[in-house]
């Protein structure tokens, strides 16, 4: 499963390539994932995609007027090709973008694809989710407060561990490295 720093990674790699281009179609050939495809996903060509955020591990692509929620799962994975490459077996959604296309293949199908109208904090996949743990919320009274709970230090150290492994990778500019000192 694409750990936190492997969807940042994504995130990054992706956001240049697609922030600004216009969608000019979507292709959905398997709407079984781990939810069904919402249908509204099908009617996203003529919006602009804006930023791509990630939140926990979910990719957020803003549309202007809602945003496509992207997850990994267990096996899937987000690449930028030309329009006209073949589908193959596990190549369930495109997001076509004039030139280019967003193609998610995923062998497990425990990915998504979803659709969010409104408040992109408020959607229920999201609004339990915790402080992200390379945000500058995360400060000092944050983390005491999290004694308080062992379930909340036990997610909230295994955060830390992977964003640890992150920044001794590189993937984490030094300017966003959390100092607790």
């Amino acid at each position: 499963m694409p750990e936190l720093p492997e969807v940042e990674v994504t995130r990054r790699g992706l956001a240049p390539q697609l922030s600004g281009r216009r969608i000019s179609g979507v292709s959905v050939r398997e709407p079984r994932l781990r939810w069904p495809v919402p249908s509204e996903v099908l009617s996203l060509a003529g919006r602009t995609v804006g930023s791509i955020r990630r939140r926990g591990k979910y990719l957020l692509v803003d549309c202007g007027d809602g945003h496509l929620i992207l997850h990994l799962g267990m096996s899937g994975s987000l690449r930028v090709l030309p329009p006209e490459t073949p589908a193959g077996k596990h190549d369930h959604f495109d997001l076509l973008l004039g030139d280019r296309m967003l193609r998610l293949r995923d062998p497990r199908r425990f990915g998504a694809v979803l659709w969010a109208a409104g408040d992109i904090a408020a959607h229920p996949l999201l609004a339990h989710l915790g402080v992200e743990p390379l945000s500058r919320a995360l400060t000092p009274a944050r983390i005491a407060a999290f004694s308080v709970s062992l379930i909340a230090l036990e997610s909230f150290v295994l955060s830390l561990i992977v964003s640890f492994r992150a920044a001794f990778r590189g993937l984490i500019p030094a300017r966003n490295r959390l100092s607790l000192a």
